[in-house]
């Protein structure tokens, strides 16, 4: 219970997110399937975190330092906190996903893949700065075996997020009868809090070319999804009319 309560006072805003998921998720799918998602993912997420530190599979080689042992709750050597903020992470991009596609009947797997793509996205900001987190409140918790050329961190790593996501949301869209949900947009709002939250991190410790790099991207993406969302809404709303004077 000690190490627990360390972890909520160590790691607040992580808990933040992931009361903002919740919420959001309740929202939408309801509590039981919120609570199904983030049993699909995290387990997913811990086991690749477990392979890595000892394979290299599927993020790249890495070891958590262990600094804050007897702080904050580990499950063998991998903080409690890191698979659990991939569920809150993957619910966000699984609903900017289906923003993007909505309309379109497409594959269960292409909604995976694509939520993976979009939380891949958030990790080129996240990492870049979780590997500086000596300059910021997260501490010195992980290092590379060899780091990579972005920022420090290796391209292994971003593929290990698209497989993650996608193998995690894929199992919860496998075993859901029902994947629809009632309303994505909070999902989306929570993509983007966890965007902001780390690119003013990323300029607090000056690292302005990442905070450019991250925000052109993203803004990127963003234009990219919404024009997919309000070209599929004006094809529907062309085809109602159609039918109507039809």
């Amino acid at each position: 219970m000690d190490l627990l309560v360390g972890t909520l006072t160590l790691r607040p805003y992580v808990f933040a997110f992931l009361g903002a998921f919740l919420v959001a998720g309740a929202l939408d799918l309801g509590w039981r399937r919120t609570l199904g998602f983030a049993g699909c993912v995290w387990p997913v997420a811990w086991l690749a975190e477990f392979s890595s530190t000892r394979t290299g599979v599927p993020f790249g080689l890495y070891q958590y330092t262990g600094l804050t042992r007897g702080q904050e709750l580990f499950i063998a050597d991998v903080p409690f906190i890191d698979p659990l903020s991939f569920t809150f992470l993957a619910y966000a991009s699984f609903c900017v996903a289906r923003v993007a596609l909505v309309g379109r009947a497409v594959p269960r797997s292409v909604t995976a893949v694509v939520a993976g793509v979009l939380m891949m996205g958030l990790d080129l900001v996240i990492d870049p700065i979780a590997v500086r987190g000596d300059r910021w409140f997260l501490g010195l918790i992980f290092t590379y075996a060899t780091p990579g050329f972005y920022f420090g961190v290796p391209l292994s790593n971003f593929l290990g997020w698209v497989i993650v996501g996608a193998t995690g949301i894929g199992l919860y869209l496998t075993l859901t009868a029902d994947a629809s949900g009632r309303r994505a947009w909070p999902g989306v709002a929570l993509y983007y809090g966890v965007l902001g939250f780390n690119l003013a991190l990323t300029i607090w410790i000056d690292e302005l070319l990442l905070a450019a790099i991250g925000a052109t991207i993203h803004g990127v993406v963003a234009l990219t999804a919404w024009s997919m969302h309000r070209k599929r809404g004006a094809f529907q709303s062309a085809e109602r009319q159609r039918i109507q004077r039809a």
